[in-house]
């Protein structure tokens, strides 16, 4: 059953015609010139073709002028540090940068302060982003009390109140008899895993990967082998529970083979990375540059040769943001010291559009990466163009030149890893439920 998003905003609205737009619907495998329109926050009708049919007096009509017309991208893993921690980051401002990347639904991570870990919490994210986003706002819930990795959430009482999947965030978790009874306990309200495959006896304190590169800047590091050993085991969890999981951000060649020979045996496991990994590898760090500092390291070239390889197959079902904002007091520290992750809600669109124009990815798979395959895996009515789903959409211009400038960026934290980065794909105007929530 589709879950319910809700709406961002409510009031009478005109009926809405985009007209002389390239309509790209990964749901149905549309590529063509055409026209969409929309009434009461819903599509209404998309039509392909020059003629678009009647366009009435009382259409808000926008003329598209030969720009890509898709759906709103959905991420599935963003950070705010609401609650807690709002000097980095609100839900507001979060969604103001989403907005200005054309990024209409994103799933807020559960280590706020407090942690997302009960239905009270839960509740108040839901009221929050009902009242101040922009964009539609849906909150994961940790997996266990406090993202401790000891004692099961109240995963029951979190679905009930509107979580859309349970995860700990960054933290593994270790004892796999409570992993075991987390993902049992999530089947049975139909709630999606999402785990970090790290080995932490491995991996904690890593700065980097294991290897030359690492060693000769002077960094601690993690072998890639740690991604795959606790996927080796998440994925046993998964055969003895039936559950389904997301495998969060795979990174390295040795974890998607893994991978692979979980899904070749049929298991219900899913897998994302994210934009940063895709793009950067450890050679970009550079002289110490700690806004390429993520959770997990940026890996060799190899591996992320590797893991654009398992996007464009179909292997990595999803590519999210990451979207982490940090203040500069907590990057512009000793690489080793400086708190991870980048902002990314506004760059993911035209970062991910630089592998349709290398020409290794075609747009309409990459475009369902970040649309209707995530809402598939939630269950959520959006990410697709059909009539009576949301009217959430972007207009982008697929070609325009844009040279990243942090100061531009929307996001209450600066700390982005395209800094100065020469893209293509420039954001026109973002609509969510039939309004127009940004526009150049």
């Amino acid at each position: 059953m589709a879950r319910k998003v809700p709406a961002v905003s409510a009031g009478a609205q005109r009926p809405l015609a985009i007209l002389n737009a390239r309509i790209l619907d990964p749901a149905s495998g549309l590529d063509a010139r055409g026209a969409l329109f929309g009434r009461d926050g819903v599509i209404d009708a998309v039509v392909a073709g020059s003629d678009p049919g009647a366009v009435g007096p009382d259409h808000e009509v926008i003329d598209a002028g030969g720009a890509l017309l898709i759906p709103g991208l959905v991420d599935l893993r963003a950070k705010t540090g609401e609650p807690g921690f709002e000097t980095r980051e609100t839900l507001r401002s979060a969604s103001e940068a989403a907005a200005a990347g054309g990024v209409t639904t994103f799933v807020v991570q559960p280590d706020t302060d407090p942690v997302i870990d009960e239905a009270s919490v839960v509740d108040f994210i839901r009221r929050r982003a009902r009242d101040s986003s922009l964009v539609n706002i849906l909150p994961a819930g940790a997996a266990t009390q406090g993202c401790l990795g000891e004692r099961m959430a109240e995963i029951g009482l979190m679905a009930e109140a509107g979580c859309v999947y349970v995860t700990d965030a960054d933290r593994p978790i270790m004892n796999s008899k409570v992993m075991r009874r987390v993902l049992a306990y999530a089947k049975g309200f139909g709630m999606l895993v999402a785990h970090r495959p790290a080995d932490p006896w491995l991996s904690e304190g890593a700065a980097a990967t294991s290897g030359e590169f690492a060693g000769r800047m002077g960094l601690p590091s993690a072998p890639p082998e740690a991604e795959k050993i606790m996927l080796e085991r998440d994925l046993a969890l998964v055969e003895m529970t039936g559950a389904r999981l997301l495998a969060d951000q795979v990174t390295t060649a040795c974890a998607l083979e893994a991978l692979e020979r979980g899904k070749t045996r049929g298991l219900p496991v899913f897998a994302s990375t994210s934009i940063n990994h895709l793009t950067f590898n450890e050679i970009d760090i550079g002289d110490y540059r700690t806004f390429l500092k993520f959770d997990p390291p940026v890996r060799g070239e190899d591996d992320r040769q590797a893991v654009i390889q398992a996007l464009a197959s179909g292997l990595i079902d999803v590519v999210v943001s990451a979207h982490a904002p940090a203040p500069p007091e907590d990057k512009r520290l000793p690489y080793a010291e400086a708190a991870p992750g980048a902002v990314g809600l506004q760059t993911l669109l035209p970062a991910l559009l630089a592998f349709h124009h290398d020409g290794r990815i075609p747009l309409i798979d990459l475009i369902a990466a970040v649309t209707v395959r995530p809402a598939d895996l939630l269950g959520l009515p959006c990410g697709r163009l059909a009539r009576g789903a949301p009217a959430d959409l972007v207009l982008c211009d697929l070609n325009a030149p844009l040279v990243v400038d942090p100061d531009a960026l929307k996001s209450r934290s600066r700390n982005t890893p395209f800094d100065g980065r020469r893209l293509q794909g420039v954001v026109q105007r973002t609509l969510v439920a039939g309004r127009v929530v940004f526009s150049v």
